[in-house]
């Protein structure tokens, strides 16, 4: 009969301290360390050196819109596609055949 009893109080210790400990350990998982990004300075007068950081670039200025912005990456997009088409591998058939 003590055996028993000895598990439910083992039990029930290790869910109270689970309570009092639990959420901040959970908080402490979730906190992110910042992560360290190196980026290189950006020099003023510096010129972009491709097409979508010239349309970088006028977006930022108010030269164009960001519905301009769009299109004409779309249209970018859109001539890539026909420049360097994406191959797919042919479809091989399921594993099961």
């Amino acid at each position: 009969m003590l055996a028993p009893m000895a598990i439910v109080v083992v039990i029930s210790v290790i869910c109270i301290l689970a309570g009092l400990f639990g959420p901040d350990l959970v908080v402490k998982a979730r906190r992110r360390r910042p992560v360290r990004v190196e980026t290189r300075p950006v020099v003023a007068g510096s010129e972009p050196g491709t097409l979508e950081g010239v349309l970088v670039a006028e977006l930022i200025s108010g030269e164009i819109t960001a519905t301009q912005y769009r299109r004409l990456v779309e249209g970018l997009a859109v001539r890539d596609d026909d420049r360097n088409p994406l191959s797919v591998p042919p479809d091989l058939g399921s594993a099961d055949a």
